[in-house]
């Protein structure tokens, strides 16, 4: 059954994310690195006015990789590299 949709007569793939951490070759990702990064981009976006991905939600809940587009490899990566930061205290457990 083919549905009509408006404006276009096609279906409209979403553009796939592309991993940010696989683009740049990074192999690690320092936990101190990423918390300084993180608590640097509080809006998201740098001085330049580029916007990052950010991989912590306002709460402090850990974004997952279909919203983030980060890969396997380096969501479980980013993930234990939160949970670090997060103990040594760099990062917040949850928002106040």
């Amino acid at each position: 059954m083919n549905r009509v949709y408006k404006g276009s007569n096609r279906r409209h793939a979403p553009r796939r994310k592309v991993c940010t951490f696989c683009v740049n070759k990074i192999q690690e990702i320092d936990y101190i690195a990423l918390a300084k990064e993180i608590e640097k981009n509080d809006r998201g976006y740098d001085k330049s006015g580029e916007k990052r991905p950010r991989y912590i939600t306002e709460k402090g809940k850990i974004i997952p990789r279909r919203m983030s587009g980060v890969c396997v490899k380096h969501q479980r990566m980013l993930a234990q590299a939160i949970k670090r930061a997060r103990v040594m205290a760099l990062l917040p457990f949850k928002a106040e």
